[in-house]
């Protein structure tokens, strides 16, 4: 298993209508594709307005399949429609856990 953490930067000001939209109209279509998702955060000391995701693959071929099914799916372009103007950045990083990691 493979975890991806997404890490979005979002616009001062606009961290509560991404979290509200992604709540409501975005999480239920990525579940549908993307399958494992283990977590949401959203940043409270440090850098603010940052949200991070982690999705857990069986490897790098099932993430690339997955997420070309979410991309190609209506649903989710009209969501990032929704969300548009709202991330300043966004990261991604492909993290394996080690052998004694409690998520493997």
């Amino acid at each position: 298993m493979i975890y991806e953490e997404r890490d979005y930067h979002i616009k001062p000001g606009k961290l509560a209508e991404f979290v509200d939209a992604y709540k409501n109209h975005g999480l239920a279509i990525q579940k549908k594709h993307l399958g494992t998702f283990v977590c949401y955060f959203t940043s409270e000391i440090g850098t603010l307005n940052h949200v991070v995701a982690l999705w857990g693959y069986e490897g790098l071929d099932d993430r690339m399949a997955r997420r070309r099914r979410m991309m190609a799916d209506p649903d989710w372009q009209a969501y990032l429609k929704r969300v548009d103007g709202l991330l300043a950045e966004q990261h991604s990083r492909i993290l394996l856990p080690t052998d004694f990691s409690p998520l493997q």
